[in-house]
């Protein structure tokens, strides 16, 4: 079922095609681990569709959350802006700069918080900075769901993965399909517990960590 669909792209917006790809399997997922209400934050939100999308299909099950979309990307944060006013959602916050790796960050609080497709177009400092920011703003028990490619016991899970890892390093070998055993290691002594993860379509995971 298509919950919300804002067509054509609106005036001053970026279209991500698989955004429209991800967001219901992502939306099932959210439904079930995100609390009833308070702060979701999303860092990274680039084209602002995940945001709009999600705050609009979950507004009747939880109107009690709130979403707040950042980016570090001056032209991210217009096209946030743009698929939010179309959205026509009221629980959406203006978006506000942030790079993980830059702080403060200007959010000190939030009860969950989302990172999609992100550690793999990032330098290996950005999810160290990711991981410790969450752990700063989540109170016991919130969760830092992030979802992407991710390779398995050192190994990638599909050749199209190990072919877009390639790919990433040569654009730059900071960038890479991350192990998941690494991230899990990482949000582990930050404070989390173990990863929940969960299989995806198109070789992707969603991996729930939650505060100790």
């Amino acid at each position: 079922m298509t919950f919300f669909d804002p067509q054509p792209t609106p005036s001053g917006g970026l279209h991500a095609a698989a955004t429209e790809r991800n967001r219901e399997p992502i939306l099932e997922v959210l439904r079930r681990v995100l609390p009833a209400t308070g702060l979701v934050l999303e860092i990274a939100s680039g084209t602002g569709q995940h945001v709009a999308f999600f705050a609009t299909a979950l507004a009747r099950a939880f109107p009690g959350l709130r979403w707040q979309p950042s980016d570090p990307s001056d032209k991210h944060l217009a096209s946030i802006r743009a698929w939010a006013a179309a959205s026509g959602a009221t629980n959406i916050a203006d978006p506000v700069t942030l790079d993980v790796e830059r702080e403060p960050w200007p959010v000190t609080h939030a009860d969950a918080i989302l990172n999609i497709n992100m550690i793999h177009i990032a330098p290996w400092s950005a999810a160290e900075a990711l991981i410790a920011g969450a752990s700063r703003l989540l109170p016991p028990s919130g969760v830092l769901y992030m979802y992407g490619p991710f390779k398995r016991g050192g190994q990638h899970t599909a050749e199209s993965n190990q072919r877009f890892d390639e790919r990433l390093r040569a654009d730059d070998p900071r960038w890479g399909v991350r192990d998941l055993g690494d991230v899990d290691a990482l949000a582990t002594a930050a404070g989390f517990q173990p990863a929940e993860v969960i299989a995806m379509p198109a070789n992707n995971l969603s991996l729930i960590f939650r505060k100790r």
